[in-house]
């Protein structure tokens, strides 16, 4: 069986860019798998190439067992995505995958590896805010099931569908384990801009919680209001991606064009 730590078992890139400037990985919410990315590369600049993170314990690493815990999570990352920090690169998070993708740039800083030139983050409460959400992962199958029909994140047809649930709930558990065992701890503010997307209907993060994100960068902080709740990723998919292409666009060179070409020769006779 594979190392957790083997390369390519960690990214999916359904619309390869080898020639791309800069690389945006892509970390999904709790039960998500790359999937929820699948179009995004066709849809994004010629120059950016999505990269969406694929975890043990769905898709095609359904064999291996999932991780419960951040910390040895950010440490395989770290390992699994060295070769890919080898030109700009930026995450992307949604709900537990913004904590993953913040928790990881600062593993990289730790090693001593290159960072992300850019940080956003969709629907997650900042590090240190309580979770206004009761823990669920411990929770009797029965009592877990029902708490994912209220968060509104799993359709009914999976949730009513007891052969697909038993298959899923593992994953499940241990991706929402991840985020009701989190503790932060102290961190210097990141050198990189971060850009936060908040869904003004979202019922499980606020507008107050996604805002501290503030605290963590000495650069420039920037909020996005997507119409929609918690999964507005899926539901405003379109308004997203402009969005993210917009935020990256200054980390991306420019092209050049023929006014600035005259401009030059201007300046310099």
């Amino acid at each position: 069986m594979q190392s957790r730590s083997t390369t390519h078992t960690w990214i999916t890139r359904s619309t390869p860019k080898p020639n791309a400037a800069l690389r945006l990985f892509c970390f999904s919410y709790a039960g998500g798998g790359s999937v929820v990315f699948h179009h995004w590369g066709a849809e994004l600049p010629d120059n950016i190439e999505v990269c969406a993170i694929k975890l043990p314990g769905r898709e095609s690493r359904f064999s291996e067992p999932p991780f419960d815990r951040t910390a040895p999570l950010v440490q395989a990352l770290a390992e699994g995505l060295a070769p890919y920090l080898d030109r700009p690169f930026a995450f992307f998070g949604h709900s537990l995958g913004g904590l993953v993708s913040f928790e990881l740039t600062h593993e990289l800083l730790r090693r001593q590896r290159p960072s992300p030139v850019h940080l956003l983050i969709s629907a997650t409460r900042a590090p240190h805010v309580p979770s206004t959400i009761a823990d669920m992962h411990h929770l009797p199958t029965p009592a877990f099931i029902e708490r994912l029909r209220n968060i509104q994140g799993t359709p009914d047809a999976i949730l009513n569908n007891r052969d697909m649930m038993e298959l899923m709930l593992p994953v499940l558990r241990a991706d929402f384990a991840i985020s009701e065992t989190y503790k932060p701890s102290a961190k210097a503010p990141l050198a990189c801009p971060i850009t936060a997307f908040y869904g003004p209907e979202d019922t499980i993060v606020s507008e107050e919680a996604l805002r501290a994100w503030e605290r963590y960068t000495r650069n420039t902080f920037t909020v996005h209001t997507i119409a929609g709740g918690h999964f507005f990723i899926h539901s405003a998919r379109s308004e997203v991606l402009k969005q993210v292409g917009q935020t990256l666009l200054p980390h991306l060179p420019k092209a050049p064009s023929a006014s600035g070409h005259h401009r030059r020769e201007e300046t310099g006779s």
